[in-house]
């Protein structure tokens, strides 16, 4: 994956006169941070969350370079720290045109070895709060602030469809998150608000060196994918920004596979060839 300096997103107005609020950004490799970078580039005005002091420091010099409007803090375990948060949202931009939810969480000591020997009823239990339930009550709150309809976009991986040596609690969280997405989108529909997930391929961040084995499953990624390359920030942003314009009308309740052909590949050439 190319370095966040060497990202290069297309600018234009696609984005111009929408509001749109950015959740899990941890630093300058994130996938939510990317997006932001595009959404930004395309002229949108920006909110980001933050959970504590530590990653504040890391959040707020990247939200001030894309001239971010809002920057909260946000613990979405905590209902009153939502409530504050959105309070302040609303305050600040009265409505909203998109949210990027790109949080997810589960104890690193169950992201290896066997799935059912690993697994604990308590970090389970977190997981899927924090990974699941944080889009539904995101989804629940943003909503009241799309008066004219909207976008909102989540991310997940393979591993909710496949099961992926060592993700194992994070990847039944995804299954969940991706049905919560049919769900939110069939309720919110009505409204105008169109909701998908991006299915983005394995990629260098945070999360992945949670991953017992994580560096393998970028090099695994490349080369089982149709392409046989990395998947790119700029492939994941400009889904993203399809996604949260007006060129994503009518497309909701979707997994978007951006993973240069990976997830629809049997078995890499070389195995098909022996």
């Amino acid at each position: 994956m190319a370095a966040e300096s060497s990202w290069n997103m297309p600018t234009g107005t696609l984005m111009k006169g929408k509001k749109g609020l950015i959740l899990g950004v941890a630093n300058a490799n994130s996938i939510a941070w990317g997006i932001a970078q595009q959404l930004a580039a395309q002229g949108a005005e920006l909110a980001f969350t933050y959970l504590g002091e530590g990653l504040e420091r890391r959040v707020r010099p990247l939200a001030e370079s894309v001239g971010a409007k809002l920057i909260v803090q946000a613990d979405v375990t905590d209902d009153a720290s939502m409530d504050a948060a959105f309070a302040e949202i609303e305050s600040t931009f009265g409505t909203l045109d998109f949210v990027v939810h790109s949080v997810a969480f589960a104890n690193k000591n169950e992201l290896q070895g066997s799935f059912v020997d690993n697994t604990t009823r308590d970090s389970f239990l977190l997981a899927m709060n924090i990974s699941v339930f944080s889009f539904v009550d995101v989804a629940k709150r943003a909503a009241k602030l799309m008066p004219n309809g909207g976008s909102m976009i989540t991310m997940t991986y393979l591993g909710a469809e496949r099961a992926i040596p060592n993700y194992n609690t994070m990847g039944v969280a995804k299954a969940g998150l991706e049905a919560a997405t049919r769900y939110i989108a069939r309720d919110l529909g009505p409204k105008g608000i169109r909701v998908n997930a991006i299915s983005a391929g394995a990629m260098r961040t945070l999360s992945l060196a949670g991953i017992s084995g994580g560096r393998g499953m970028l090099s695994k990624g490349r080369d089982m994918s149709a392409m046989k390359e990395d998947t790119s920030m700029e492939g994941v942003a400009g889904c993203a920004l399809w996604l949260c314009s007006d060129l994503g009308l009518s497309t909701t309740g979707e997994v978007i596979h951006v993973d240069a052909g990976f997830h629809m590949m049997g078995m890499a050439g070389d195995d098909a060839e022996a």
